[in-house]
């Protein structure tokens, strides 16, 4: 079964990698915010691959996860608490903007900033 545009979005932003991976054209680009750009389909899928490994060793919880979807693309407003086997707890607000091509999602950029852990998500 095929997945839309927003299926898609929702399974990298929920960190359901392997749903999106067939997904990914082999030029995507991922731009996150002040840290990094990945180029091509294996960088993705390489960073996509070390961020669920290190999500199995604890828990995540989405305190937020607002969508909005159009035509061509899907953007994602999330806050994500994560605790590691140690405990620590630490949350992230992002907001994932996805643009796709006939079905394959071409380009990503993300901006995330990691919350304290009582600073509200947002105001609504």
């Amino acid at each position: 079964m095929d997945l839309s545009i927003e299926e898609i979005a929702r399974a990298i932003s929920g960190h359901r990698f392997e749903d999106a991976t067939p997904y990914l054209s082999e030029n995507v680009v991922w731009e996150l915010v002040g840290e990094a750009v990945l180029a091509g389909k294996q960088a993705v899928v390489d960073a996509c691959t070390s961020v669920a490994a290190e999500l199995r060793e604890g828990e995540t919880s989405f305190e937020q996860f607002k969508v909005i979807a159009g035509p061509a693309s899907v953007v994602i407003d999330s806050v994500a608490g994560y605790r590691a086997a140690d405990g620590s707890l630490s949350r992230v607000a992002s907001c994932d903007i996805y643009d796709f091509t006939g079905g394959q999602l071409t380009h990503i950029r993300s901006y995330n900033i990691e919350l304290g852990p009582q600073e509200p998500a947002a105001s609504t």
